[in-house]
């Protein structure tokens, strides 16, 4: 009998699962620019017991002015105090079957080639993740302080320019010079390039030139918010470390698997694969109240009763600046724009 090549061949769970993970990792622009921070401290916590992860922390010194040294008596004493940053653990599955597969087994490394689209299916995953969670984080009311809105301002004032960006990065204070990338629609990344303020770097593995906008990545994704009727749209700047990543596993839930169904009509194999992670904005606490699954769905993060600020603002690495853009300003909303 010929020999037959079968996904449980080329698959060998042990090496496809870390491959497929760090591979996922590196296509992550998010990743690269160093917006999302990935260590052995998030990944340990994402695969401890619970649901939930408590990460305390000591709170800023306070006591006031210092205290003039006195000849008797003596000072007063003050404490430290402490708080809790809560990150909510996550976990998503999916499978592919066979016939999109089968194709990529003639290739020389047909293993590589899958973990190759797994891996850009995860990253586009993690993204749209992360965008559900920063939807609902600046939802929050304890937020209001990291968000600069200048839409209800008229011409220059109230579009994107370098002037309202650099007021919007000055929400972090001195730590502005941490800002190291910024998320928008594509829309918006076009009309940064009409006023000529992108700037172009070396080629990125896929063969791209990296965007950079006031010396910051600029990773474009259309499921950023832009209003095509009215023009207004809005854009997220990161400071390094902004978002933690923790790879989790545990022993009862096999991330790899292969499966074929020996009844199907011509055979059919199907790749499974299991993800148990954490997307957390730093020093934002998720409030669990009800999910209605053991973990949340995309809708379910993206509302503001779910997070509240615990660290003080400007030790959140995020700033999301809401404008018009500059056709729609100048058209008073008329013009649509491309979605």
């Amino acid at each position: 009998m010929p020999e037959i090549t079968r996904l449980e061949d080329v698959i060998q769970p042990e090496l496809f699962t870390p491959y497929t993970i760090q591979r996922t990792m590196e296509l992550s622009e998010l990743v690269q620019s160093g917006i999302v921070t990935n260590d052995a401290q998030f990944d340990s916590l994402v695969s401890g017991p619970n649901t939930l992860i408590n990460m305390p922390f000591w709170n800023d010194l306070d006591g006031g002015e210092s205290q003039v040294m006195q000849d008797e008596g003596d000072m007063s004493v003050n404490k430290i105090t402490s708080s809790d940053d809560v990150a909510r653990k996550q976990a998503r599955v999916n499978a592919w079957g066979a016939n999109g597969l089968s194709a990529l087994l003639s290739g020389d490394d047909p293993m590589n080639a899958i973990s190759q689209l797994v891996a850009n299916y995860w990253t586009r995953d993690m993204q749209k993740n992360l965008l559900a969670g920063l939807s609902g984080v600046f939802k929050s009311n304890s937020m209001s302080a990291k968000v600069h809105d200048v839409t209800d301002r008229d011409a220059d004032a109230g579009t994107i320019n370098m002037k309202t960006f650099l007021d919007a990065t000055q929400l972090m204070g001195d730590a502005k010079e941490a800002l190291t990338g910024v998320m928008m629609h594509s829309a918006v990344e076009t009309e940064l390039r009409k006023q000529d303020l992108i700037e172009y770097l070396p080629q990125s593995e896929q063969g791209l030139p990296i965007p950079y906008f006031n010396g910051k990545r600029v990773i474009v994704d259309d499921a950023m918010e832009y209003d095509t009727e009215t023009g207004q749209a809005s854009i997220y700047i990161f400071g390094q470390g902004a978002i933690a990543l923790g790879n989790g596993s545990h022993p009862r839930i096999v991330p790899t698997e292969v499966d074929r169904n020996k009844r199907s009509y011509s055979g059919e194999e199907v790749l499974i694969n299991r993800r148990i992670f954490l997307l957390h904005p730093r020093g934002i606490k998720w409030n669990e109240g009800n999910v209605s699954a053991e973990f949340p769905t995309n809708n379910e993060i993206d509302s503001g009763s779910r997070w509240t600020r615990v660290f003080e603002p400007k030790a959140i690495r995020v700033v999301k600046f809401r404008f018009n853009t500059a056709e729609q300003s100048a058209n008073g909303g008329d013009d649509g724009g491309e979605g």
